[in-house]
C-alpha cells in the first residue's frame, strides 16, 4: 500500500470521526431543547467558547518558523506613522509608465 493512499483512508478516517461528533452534538442540543433544558445548554456553550479562548489564548503562534527564502517585506510604515526617519535606502529610480493608458472617465447618468 502507497503512502498516499494510508494517508488518504487516515483523512477519511478523521473526516468520519469529525462528522460523527457533529451529528452527536446536534442530537444532544436538539435534545436538551426539546426537554426545556436552555440554561444547561446555555452553561455549556459558555463552557465551551471559554475553553475555545483558553485555547486560542495559549496557542503559540508565534514560535511558528519562517521559511528562510521568505524575504522581509520592504515597508516603512512604522517610521511614516510615527514621523522618525526612514530606514529604507533612498532610491533614484521613477515607477515604470503603464503599459496601456487609462480609458476616458465614462459620463454618468444625468436626470
Amino acid at each position: 500500500m502507497s503512502r498516499r493512499v494510508a494517508m488518504a483512508r487516515g483523512r477519511k478516517k478523521r473526516r468520519q470521526m469529525t462528522y460523527l461528533w457533529v451529528v452527536a452534538l446536534v442530537m444532544v442540543v436538539i435534545t436538551m431543547l426539546y426537554l426545556e433544558q436552555t440554561a444547561l445548554l446555555y452553561v455549556l456553550a459558555t463552557l465551551g467558547v471559554t475553553i475555545l479562548l483558553v485555547i486560542v489564548a495559549l496557542a503559540d503562534l508565534s514560535g511558528a518558523h519562517r521559511s528562510v527564502t521568505e524575504p522581509v517585506p520592504a515597508d516603512d510604515a512604522a517610521a511614516i506613522g510615527t514621523g522618525i526617519s526612514s530606514s529604507m535606502p533612498q532610491t533614484t529610480t521613477t515607477p515604470a509608465p503603464r503599459a496601456t493608458p487609462r480609458p476616458a472617465p465614462r459620463a454618468g447618468k444625468r436626470k
